[in-house]
């Protein structure tokens, strides 16, 4: 039997023979390059950069992939390709319907040797790969660069009743770099009414230290300032600028599990008004695909919280928050994440925490689309 390219599909034919008598060859699907020439090149081209529109013969979706481009194709994992593949755009990932399921035309060997093979088509290794973007746990910041809108919101549910939000907007640039603003906005409950305003704005710079795709770790480390915008006699601000610092670490583990810790410090510049400390944050969570790993992702987490002021006399608090996080969108890019912060010790003047977040990851698409 030869296999053939129809259509952008592997299709099987009769084997025929040549002139002379002679079987003609076989279509060698070995290696990744091999099974990508047979199977992609019609659309894809060649080059995998994709073919031409006077080649093509249809007009390419926006989201049309230049496997060349490493901004574009190092941020998904081979999981998220694999799915695409075996299922089709539109079903896997909700991208266009042009691109068909192979689930029949290749076998899981075979298309695991492709998006390895498309995998070696960014010529920059320094890029950090996406299978080091682990989901975001509620307080423990990710060592991976990103594009992100965030909405956070905490409720306290016992003791005095209050409400923290903050919208971040995060924004990849070059390799390994990231820029981050926070607008912080709460709400408070007075003797007779809710008040509440915006808080003390945040700017942050991040910077991929290292981040090896052959071990699964990657380590960031990130600055801050948070601006004394808010209404410090109304709890909305400190009343100072405070300098945070931190790094942050993640390490993929067997079986879609994974690990990451965040250790810094808060340096206000009035120690009057804001004390100093220290903390440290980690997250364990796991990954679970519907659909035999291609559907959406459930991903329970327990973060473990530390931190402590710098002053005399002061002591450690020390706060779990289990978590769950899932995606909405088919394409996974608007997420959320609901848990509960428990104070394990020093309760006195902690509440225990409802805490939530939505985000969306714009690089992979608008708001509306993937779904």
């Amino acid at each position: 039997m030869i296999v053939l390219c129809v259509g952008g599909v592997l299709r099987a034919a009769p084997q025929g023979r040549a002139q002379n008598g002679e079987p003609l060859p076989t279509l060698k699907l070995d290696t990744g390059e091999e099974i990508f020439q047979a199977a992609c090149i019609g659309c894809h081209g060649p080059d995998a950069k994709g073919q031409p529109l006077a080649v093509l013969g249809f007009e390419p979706p926006a989201t049309f992939p230049d496997f060349t481009d490493c901004n574009g194709s190092t941020r998904e994992r081979r999981v998220d390709w694999r799915a695409v593949i075996h299922e089709g755009g539109k079903a896997a990932r909700g991208f266009s319907e042009i691109m068909p399921s192979f689930a029949e035309a290749l076998t899981s060997e075979q298309i695991d040797k492709v998006t390895a093979y498309l995998r070696t088509r960014c010529p920059e290794p320094e890029w950090p790969l996406g299978e080091m973007n682990f989901p975001r746990a509620l307080f423990t910041e990710k060592a991976f660069p990103e594009d992100e809108w965030v909405f956070t919101s905490s409720s306290s549910l016992s003791g005095h009743k209050s409400m923290g939000n903050q919208i971040i907007y995060e924004k990849r640039f070059g390799v390994r770099n990231q820029i981050e603003i926070g607008v912080p906005f709460g709400f408070a409950r007075t003797r007779t009414d809710w008040a509440g305003g915006v808080g003390d704005l945040i700017g942050g710079y991040k910077r991929v230290l290292m981040s090896r795709s052959d071990t699964g770790s990657i380590f960031s480390v990130q600055g801050e300032v948070a601006i004394p915008t808010g209404n410090y006699d109304r709890d909305l601000g400190s009343g100072t600028a405070i300098f945070e610092t931190f790094g942050s670490f993640g390490q993929l583990l067997p079986r879609q599990s994974f690990i990451q810790a965040q250790f810094g410090a808060e340096l206000p510049t009035d120690t009057e008004k804001a004390p100093r400390a220290v903390y440290l944050h980690t997250a364990f969570g796991k990954s679970i695909a519907q659909n035999d790993g291609f559907g959406r992702l459930w991903t329970p987490i327990v973060e473990m919280i530390a931190d402590r002021e710098l002053e005399s006399g002061q002591r450690t608090n020390w706060d779990v928050v289990p978590q769950f996080q899932v995606t909405l969108s088919t394409r996974q890019h608007v997420r959320v994440n609901v848990g509960i912060r428990q104070p394990i010790n020093n309760r006195d003047d902690r509440s225990t925490q409802l805490v939530f977040y939505a985000l969306w990851d714009f690089f992979d698409g608008g708001l509306r689309e993937g779904w």
